[in-house]
């Protein structure tokens, strides 16, 4: 089981907050929300590589974590590669499945699904940086038509990745509609690495050891036992619905009042992270009044 990049959720203070339950669910790996590698950028800092109280790594949380990159640059990627192997990351991740359009127009995230020739770049200079078995793709079966993937398959089949992660959409689908589970199949039978599952994953029971993918939600879904699959939103909901979850939420409200500067921006963080429970039943009502709390006190309250 693999924790999915969620922007502005799964980041670092989240996976330390949470991460006894991480564990204890089954992750055995979390990918970061992407980090952008542009050229004339410089996104990753020294600090924010070898402090673990800033930045992508992680305080001790058991859990490996790989940076997630998202860009179109291989000489910027290159050297987003090069700072984090050298900071002790030994795997990383493309994305090449973002499906908002101001992402996917300018020829990142899933745009690069319409560029074949700077995808095989992409993916050259990850698989040459970080090594055999060490880099990692995530991708949507298209962005318009969800054969698309299946044409690109050849391409992807020529690098040594550590595993294909495709989210059973379209980009054009967003996160709304059914995953297209058929095509999935269609992808694992051609695909000469591991392909692990995203999209509408259910919350699976765990057995027989860490990562062990089992459950009649999964089954009901066509996850086989033993799958590889990444989970995210499914995940977060998940918290919601935990007799635990408001002192949970305290604690990350705590941590990020360490970390963030203002009521503001604690409070923007709580409000990403809630507005994945607001169709629960116990949150329905707490929602309408959580969106125009103003002071971290009112949220709590309104908790």
């Amino acid at each position: 089981m693999i924790l999915a990049p969620l922007r502005g959720v799964t980041i670092r203070c989240f996976r330390e907050v949470f991460a006894d339950i991480i564990r204890e669910t089954g992750f055995t790996e979390a990918v970061t929300p992407f980090i952008p590698a542009m050229a004339g950028s410089d996104p990753l800092k020294d600090r924010e590589l070898r402090d673990p109280g800033s930045g992508i790594r992680d305080r001790g949380s058991g859990v490996r974590v790989t940076p997630q990159f998202i860009g179109k640059d291989p000489v910027a990627l290159r050297e987003c590669l090069e700072k984090v192997k050298a900071a002790g990351f030994e795997t990383a991740d493309l994305n090449a499945g973002c499906p908002y359009p101001m992402v996917r127009n300018k020829g990142r995230g899933s745009g690069l699904l319409r560029t074949p020739d700077v995808l095989r770049r992409m993916l050259e200079v990850g698989c040459e940086v970080m090594g055999a078995g060490k880099f990692s793709l995530k991708v949507r079966l298209g962005v318009d038509r969800s054969d698309e993937l299946l044409g690109l398959m050849p391409i992807i089949n020529e690098f040594p990745l550590r595993y294909l992660t495709v989210h059973a959409r379209t980009a054009r689908q967003m996160y709304e509609g059914k995953c297209d589970v058929e095509r999935l199949r269609e992808i694992e039978k051609l695909a000469k690495v591991p392909v692990v599952r995203n999209g509408d994953i259910p919350m699976p029971e765990v057995s027989g050891g860490r990562g062990q993918v089992s459950g009649v939600g999964c089954q009901a879904s066509g996850i086989a036992d033993g799958s590889r699959i990444m989970i995210g939103r499914g995940f977060v909901r998940w918290l919601g619905t935990r007799e635990d979850c408001k002192e949970l939420l305290e604690r990350y409200i705590a941590a990020s009042q360490v970390e963030l500067f203002g009521d503001a921006s604690v409070l923007g963080r709580m409000k990403e992270l809630i507005s994945y429970w607001k169709e629960l039943p116990q949150w329905k009502r707490r929602w309408n009044v959580i969106k125009i709390c103003r002071s971290i006190d009112e949220l709590k309250s309104a908790c």
